[in-house]
């Protein structure tokens, strides 16, 4: 009885579980704790998924930096009123990020989450405090109906 192809197919499912894992990681993935609004003024270091309410809220606070992360064109068709854009397919993005004040309160976005929390994991490894990732991106935010500004 011959059980490679089991084999191949055990491992198969194996690569695609570790990639599947990586991958919603560098998304901001549903295992990172939602991030209550009241902890962003905490001087603790804080970095999570915010819900696109929670996100609305937070861009409201002076103390928070609102940082769009999609391209000038996505920028254009809408965002959050008061963001900054940062393009993350700038060769300098990387730069422009660890330039930030490490010790700043930020919320993140694009179109649907992806940018935002490979933005989020960056930051954290460079060391900034609070890191908030709004969940879904623009998709999600005017898809609940929040206004977006030109």
């Amino acid at each position: 009885m011959n059980h490679q192809p089991r084999h191949r197919s055990a491992r198969r499912i194996l690569a695609l579980a570790v990639v599947g894992a990586f991958g919603l990681a560098a998304c901001g993935g549903d295992d990172v704790a939602k991030a209550p609004v009241a902890e962003s003024a905490s001087n603790s270091a804080a970095f999570g998924l915010v819900l696109p309410q929670q996100a609305l809220e937070l861009s409201g606070n002076i103390d928070v930096t609102v940082i769009d992360v999609r391209t000038p064109e996505e920028f254009a068709e809408g965002h959050i009123d008061g963001a900054t854009m940062i393009d993350f397919y700038e060769a300098s993005f990387s730069d422009d990020i660890a330039a930030l004040d490490h010790d700043g309160t930020y919320l993140l976005y694009c179109r649907s989450g992806n940018r935002s929390g490979q933005t989020a994991a960056l930051m954290q490894q460079l060391g900034f405090d609070q890191v908030y990732d709004m969940e879904g991106g623009v998709v999600a935010y005017s898809g609940q109906g929040l206004p977006l500004v030109p």
